[in-house]
């Protein structure tokens, strides 16, 4: 099936759930090999955490990170193989979806991208200092001009209203007061084990660069529409450069997504666990289409 209106986006943190890929793994032995294959890599078994290990398991982040990535690379196969899946005119992905994206778009090999961002996620563990908060109800002004005065930076662009800021934890506090008083509908912190996409996460970049500089990266047959930039990128040292960039920057996933839809983008399939993604998108670009893997791979494990 061809459709050059569609887009391929791919979640991040956040959307993990327990037991997630168990009933996949069950019933597509290809599913089952990939992921058995992801646990030899890692060195441990991810899917015994993900099947068993229940909701807190799936918590640290260098556990969350591959355990994303892995369903998300087991997902698109089984979509593929079935047959279910328009051809993209793009790929996204959010944070850590980046690098599903890259697999999905033949740049980076699905075991190679697993063991990066179990790194990546051990590296952001161990440099976990700040906190993150969200801010909802806010336009990006108001966000940006509490973030200038309380210290803080802005992590995440999710969708009009909804923006994360990060930073050390006082600032981060600050921010949410400020937030109040702005009359922001809700600012809370978030649970998170550091201030990831600011400028705390500089030694991440450190430890992250001599990997992805070892790792091999091809040209993308997909353009990737990426976090930092909002704009297509295919080149190897432009998806290195993406790799270490989004790090500490900014994601600014609703400019991603308004690009896709400016350059005729109608239908966006969320391929990964959970729909966070389609919920943004559903207020971004109000009457795009959104379909999710979860419940197409469900539908095909049960037929």
């Amino acid at each position: 099936m061809s459709d050059s209106t569609a887009a391929w986006v791919f979640p991040g943190q956040g959307s993990q759930y327990a037991g997630m890929g168990k009933e996949l793994a069950a019933t597509d032995a290809d599913a089952s090999a990939f992921l058995q294959a992801a646990d030899a890599a890692l060195g441990f078994s991810l899917t015994d955490l993900m099947f068993a290990g229940g909701t807190e398991a799936l918590v640290p982040t260098p556990i969350q990170q591959p355990a994303i990535l892995a369903l998300s690379v087991a997902y698109l196969d089984v979509l593929r193989k079935h047959e279910q899946l328009p051809v993209p005119a793009y790929v996204a992905g959010h944070s850590l979806g980046e690098y599903s994206a890259l697999v999905a778009a033949g740049s980076l090999d699905p075991l190679d991208a697993v063991t990066l961002v179990r790194k990546r996620g051990e590296l952001m563990q161990e440099h976990g200092a700040g906190s993150m908060a969200a801010l909802i109800g806010l336009d990006e002004p108001a966000v940006e001009a509490i973030a200038s005065e309380s210290g803080v930076e802005i992590a995440n662009y999710n969708s009009p209203g909804q923006i994360t800021v990060s930073g050390r934890t006082p600032e981060v506090e600050r921010a949410i007061a400020l937030a109040k008083g702005h009359g922001a509908k809700r600012a809370i912190m978030l649970g998170v084990s550091g201030a990831f996409h600011s400028s705390l996460m500089a030694p991440v970049v450190d430890g992250m660069r001599p990997l992805i500089e070892q790792t091999e990266v091809r040209a993308a047959r997909v353009p990737l529409v990426t976090n930092v930039s909002a704009q297509p990128i295919t080149h190897p040292d432009d998806i290195r450069q993406e790799l270490l960039d989004q790090i500490c920057a900014s994601v600014r996933w609703t400019d991603v997504v308004r690009f896709l839809t400016d350059h005729g983008i109608t239908t966006f399939v969320e391929i990964g666990p959970g729909k966070v993604l389609s919920g943004l998108i559903a207020r971004i670009a109000r009457g795009s289409a959104t379909m999710q893997a979860d419940a197409m791979v469900q539908a095909i494990t049960v037929a």
